[in-house]
């Protein structure tokens, strides 16, 4: 899967890249994510996201236009996302459930690391799920 993850520190960093092991391509760019740092992510399916981001309807928007169809933050917080905004674009988000280890960043990074293995996989992410769709009601009426 391509990603991109922004605002990321270096220890995020290194334990992100060693949680990926060379399974998807991520890019990742120091900056924030803002309207003039958007473009990074044409291309990519995924987004990477931690605390300091907050998405708005506009920003969500702006990624739906260049193609994002999953947002992975790295806390167990979403308040920085609207949700709402994100399951009305159609896009799947999840965090890092509060049991992982939230204030482990080893942790921390292999649980986005196995949310993006999962949606590679067409799989929900289980506890991680965020989203606005109710997946267990949806698959229990099928």
């Amino acid at each position: 899967m391509k990603a991109i993850a922004y605002n990321i520190k270096p220890d995020e960093k290194e334990w992100l890249v060693l949680a990926n092991y060379k399974k998807h391509d991520i890019t990742i760019i120091a900056n924030s994510l803002t309207a003039d740092t958007l473009s990074f992510a044409v291309g990519k399916e995924a987004l990477l996201v931690f605390n300091n981001d907050y998405l708005s309807e506009a920003m969500i928007q702006g990624l739906k236009s260049l193609g994002i169809k999953y947002i992975a933050t790295s806390s167990f917080e979403t308040d920085h996302l609207d949700l709402k905004a994100a399951g009305f674009a159609g896009i799947k988000v999840a965090n890092v459930p509060l049991e992982t280890g939230n204030t482990d960043p080893k942790l921390r990074m292999e649980q986005v690391i196995k949310n993006l293995d999962q949606w590679a996989a067409g799989k929900c992410v289980g506890k991680a799920c965020c989203c606005q769709n109710d997946c267990a009601t949806v698959k229990s009426l099928k």
